[in-house]
């Protein structure tokens, strides 16, 4: 970017250092409890406010996975709000994307925009050469990462399988069976699922749904209800 470039937006009054904040989570316990969410905004705020970065948006992708970007229309919108002179801001690598080759395809899109990326758990940028080497070293560390915690989880999954033990996550409205393997329904939250369905149909959108749950005596199985837990209940 030019000197001159940056003595235009000076003379016009607009601000040169504009920041676009992307944050993820990809478990239904941490959405639904907003937790980590909560945590990686407020350090992408952080790092904003030292480096003069004015937070022009913040995107959040709440119970999706990373493994692949063109399924996380938070990411796509905070994408689309990039701009030359801007910077992306997310908490960690592992948070923008899953695979090497998906990170480095965000990074040559945000280049050919002008737009830098910065990660604030790695503490790096692509603003200098040096920057963009450490990142694509992160990226191939943080697919290596995720390969080791996939690898994991299916040998978890088929130990389960081997001792006859329910494997995956219960839906809401049930619970696990005395025997560890078959599913009851969940009087209590079936009476909840039942109150949506409801509100549902009387027009209410998902956040005032939410809204109501908050503020009545129905537990959420996490910290409270967001408008997302109310639609993937709905869905099911």
């Amino acid at each position: 970017m030019s000197i001159m470039y940056y003595t235009i937006r000076l003379y016009l009054g607009i601000n040169m250092n504009k920041a676009i904040i992307y944050i993820r989570v990809s478990t239904t316990q941490q959405a639904d409890e907003g937790v980590s969410l909560q945590a990686q905004e407020k350090k992408a705020r952080a790092w904003c406010e030292l480096n003069d970065y004015e937070v022009g948006g913040v995107h959040v992708d709440a119970g999706i996975s990373g493994k692949k970007i063109n399924n996380r229309p938070a990411l796509e919108q905070a994408l689309s709000e990039c701009e030359l002179g801007s910077a992306l801001v997310v908490y960690s690598l592992s948070r923008l994307a899953r695979s090497t080759k998906d990170t480095i395809s965000i990074s040559e899109q945000l280049q050919t925009i002008g737009t830098d990326l910065v990660s604030v758990s790695e503490k790096i940028d692509t603003t200098s050469a040096a920057g963009k080497m450490v990142f694509r070293m992160l990226a191939v560390m943080a697919e290596f990462e995720s390969d080791i915690i996939s690898e994991r989880t299916k040998m978890g999954m088929q130990h389960k399988k081997a001792k006859g033990e329910r494997v995956g996550s219960i839906p809401f409205g049930s619970q696990l069976h005395a025997d560890g393997v078959d599913l009851i329904p969940y009087p209590i939250e079936q009476e909840i699922i039942q109150i949506i369905r409801d509100l549902e149909r009387d027009g209410l959108s998902l956040n005032k749904i939410a809204n109501y749950l908050n503020k009545s005596e129905y537990e959420a199985r996490g910290k409270k209800w967001y408008p997302q837990t109310i639609k993937r209940i709905l869905a099911a």
